[in-house]
C-alpha cells in the first residue's frame, strides 16, 4: 500500500466529489462520481456508493480502480490507482455514516454560499435528494500519479 502525504490528504478532503473509474466485463472503462468519506495516511480511501449499478458490477468482476480529482483553478490533480474491496450497507459503521452526513452538509453549505455570492449553480440542492448509501468501497492505493505538469510543480516537492 502507498502512504499518502499530508498534501494529498488535504487535496482529496477538499474535493466535493471524485471520478472513480472501473473496467466493465467488455474491457471498457466506466467512470462515475463518488463522494469521499475518509482518506487515511496509510493509503486507504473510503467511498460510499448510493447506487447499486455499474460500479458495483465492475468491482465484483475486477477490483482494479482509479480515483481522479483535479483542481482546475490551481491546475493540479492526482490519480490514485489500487484495488477496491466492497462492504455491504450492513457493515457501514456509525462513524462512516456520520462522516458521510458531515461531508454532505459541507457540500450543501458550500453550494448555498456560492449561490448567495450569485455564482448560480444547480437551482436545488441535489445532495439532499441522494438515496441512503448502499455499500462502502475501500481502496488500498498502490500508486499515486501527480497530474500536475512537471514545469508547474513547486521546487522541493
Amino acid at each position: 500500500m502507498k502512504k499518502f502525504s499530508d498534501e494529498i490528504i488535504r487535496f482529496f478532503q477538499s474535493q466535493g466529489c471524485v471520478i472513480v473509474s472501473t473496467i466493465d466485463r467488455h474491457g471498457f472503462p466506466h467512470s462515475s462520481c463518488k463522494g469521499i468519506v475518509q482518506i487515511n495516511a496509510d493509503g486507504r480511501i473510503f467511498l460510499l456508493d448510493v447506487y447499486r449499478a455499474k460500479t458495483q458490477d465492475n468491482l465484483k468482476a475486477n477490483p482494479h480502480v482509479s480515483i481522479t480529482a483535479v483542481d482546475e483553478h490551481k491546475f493540479r490533480g492526482y490519480c490514485l490507482k489500487g484495488k477496491a474491496e466492497m462492504f455491504s450497507d450492513a457493515q457501514l459503521t456509525e462513524e462512516i455514516l456520520k462522516s458521510w452526513e458531515t461531508r454532505l452538509t459541507s457540500r450543501v453549505t458550500h453550494r448555498l454560499l456560492k449561490n448567495l455570492k450569485e455564482e448560480k449553480g444547480h437551482p436545488r440542492h441535489p445532495e439532499l435528494s441522494l438515496p441512503k448509501p448502499k455499500y462502502l468501497i475501500v481502496v488500498e492505493v498502490e500508486e499515486v500519479v501527480d497530474l500536475t505538469p512537471a514545469h508547474l510543480k513547486e521546487k522541493g516537492k
